[in-house]
């Protein structure tokens, strides 16, 4: 019995609205479109998943108190260097990194998983210059 592997991926584009919707629920379904989980030839060990766009990421919403109680850290390499900061400060800097970070951890730490996330493409407003692609939409 032999295995079957595609010969070539298509890569489609993908657009996602990310107005009013929850991070880690958006999250895991932008993670499952880059993987290609939703493909019927899926490969765990391949690179077959889509590229992803996301638009209005300064929109998304925590639920409950995350917003204040959920902490980003990071270590600068110097001693006494690790810096906080919470969701809410983050999402009014750097709205963008907030979504790759979720959808970062829900990705494989390997080779794979940075070629993957190479593909997820975040914006925090509601233009972006992938229109030549022609993405579709995800929702």
């Amino acid at each position: 019995m032999k295995t079957y592997f595609p010969k070539e991926p298509r890569n489609n584009w993908v657009v996602v609205d990310a107005e009013g919707q929850t991070v880690g629920r958006l999250a895991t379904q932008i993670a499952s479109v880059l993987r290609g989980k939703h493909k019927p030839d899926f490969t765990p060990n391949q690179l077959g998943g889509d590229f992803v766009v996301v638009v209005n990421a300064e929109k998304v919403v925590f639920t409950g108190k995350k917003l204040d109680q959920k902490v980003y850290t990071r270590y600068t390499g110097y001693q006494g260097g690790l810096r906080k900061t919470t969701a809410r400060t983050t999402l009014a800097k750097h709205p963008e990194r907030v979504l790759e970070h979720a959808v970062w951890g829900m990705l494989p730490k390997t080779r794979l998983g940075r070629r993957m996330i190479r593909r997820l493409k975040v914006y925090p407003g509601g233009a972006h210059p992938h229109s030549a692609q022609q993405p579709k939409e995800l929702m």
